[in-house]
């Protein structure tokens, strides 16, 4: 639902003249989900929609197509022709200064750019500044009221859970004297969801040697590997309550199958979990400093950590990226890799922390969960993996994670 007071109170905090607002046939879905018109027929014809941070919002619609915003607030120029339309466009933005658009300079952030570049030569035609709604769209998209917070903690618990079941499933058939395939653990990962009322988007990652090399492997029935004594392992699940506004826990965990850890996986694993510590230690000072964060100093302080120890060519993925009703959610990610993330780290927000060293041979990643509550103060969520856990070791999950 479009709540117009806590956007124009957004947009004085971050001193901005206003927000303009538009769509063409769904392309902005970012823009139709801030005025509540998101799952709505988006229509063949382009409205943008202007709210200043005082005032009355304006419309501007198309002839054969008036009524897309009838349900929203403020006064409605109507046009036809293009011309009408530029007239309209410089109308709305009359006597402002600094205007929020979905928009990222210099291809930056793919994830907020949703608006042309012909739009952005027109606004820019009349005089005003273009600045990105990327933490506008933040706190629209990815705040988490107590409710969602609520929610997390309680899949958090069901996809702790399903670490045991996925590492006790390869524990008992190999001791039995077998096998087990990537896709059988994974297949009881989505049973142990179904039963404790998840969903989620899509299965989990259950990668085995060289499979834990690629951070987006998918495992397929057919061509996925065999998990043997010996092997090492990588969990990379995923999964919300299946209850409306839920959001994800997202968790990543190794393991090798044997009783004890050969020395180059736990010495993998030690750089990586270092660089995770790192990266949450990281937001904390932040907030307990009182200064503002961005999300590529988050990706710096894990990839700090991994470049010292020299596997910085390994590490080639983000840090990590936000998580909401989406596991990929619509916030700041934690990232100076593929993207030079400039939006702040806000408090209400969820992401997940998951530096990884990758190579042909095998792949090591530890990935948690951090949210920012209202205070400051910083959480984590699926607990920290302080060693590979030996899947056939007495109390293996006990022996690997931090108390």
């Amino acid at each position: 639902m479009f709540d117009l007071p806590a956007v124009q109170a957004s947009l004085r905090e971050f001193q901005l003249d206003g927000w303009l607002l538009y769509d063409f046939r769904g392309s902005n879905v970012l823009a139709r989900r801030v005025l509540g018109l998101d799952g709505r027929p988006s229509g063949s014809r382009r409205f943008f929609y202007f709210i200043p941070a005082q005032g009355e919002p304006s419309k501007l619609v198309h002839r054969i197509e008036a009524a897309p915003l009838d349900d929203l607030p403020g006064e409605c120029s109507v046009y036809l022709r293009w011309q009408e339309l530029e007239a309209g466009v410089a109308g709305l933005l009359k006597g402002r200064r600094r205007v929020a658009m979905e928009y990222a300079p210099r291809a930056s952030n793919p994830y907020i750019s949703r608006v042309d570049g012909g739009v952005i030569e027109l606004v820019r035609a009349f005089g005003v500044e273009i600045v990105s709604s990327g933490d506008l769209i933040q706190q629209f998209e990815s705040v988490w009221d107590d409710d969602q917070w609520a929610m997390h903690l309680e899949a958090e618990k069901v996809t702790t859970a399903a670490f045991d079941v996925a590492f006790g499933l390869i524990a008992r058939r190999v001791a039995g004297g077998g096998v087990v395939r990537e896709t059988e653990v994974q297949s009881a990962i989505m049973d142990h969801f179904h039963q404790h009322g998840l969903t989620t988007y899509s299965p989990p990652i259950v990668g085995v040697g060289p499979h834990s090399g690629d951070p987006h492997y998918e495992p397929k029935k057919g061509q996925d590997g065999v998990i043997a004594k010996g092997d090492f392992v990588l969990v990379d699940l995923w999964a919300k309550l299946d209850r409306p506004r839920a959001v994800y826990s997202d968790l990543t965990r190794v393991g090798f199958v044997g009783e004890t850890v050969p020395a180059v996986y736990e010495d993998t694993f030690s750089i990586v979990a270092a660089a995770r510590d790192r990266a949450i230690a990281c937001v904390r000072d932040a907030y307990a400093q009182g200064r503002a964060i961005q999300g590529f100093e988050v990706d710096d302080a894990a990839r700090g950590v991994i470049e010292r120890a020299g596997r910085g060519d390994a590490f080639i993925h983000r840090t990590g990226h936000n998580i909401g009703q989406e596991v990929h959610g619509n916030g700041a990610n934690m990232d100076n890799l593929e993207t030079h993330e400039q939006r702040l780290v806000l408090r209400r927000t969820c992401f997940s922390i998951e530096p990884g060293i990758y190579g042909p041979e095998f792949g090591a990643r530890s990935e948690v969960n951090v949210f920012v509550d209202p205070a400051g103060n910083v959480h984590v969520t699926g607990g920290l993996q302080d060693r590979v856990l030996p899947i056939l070791a007495p109390n293996a999950q006990e022996f690997a994670m931090r108390a």
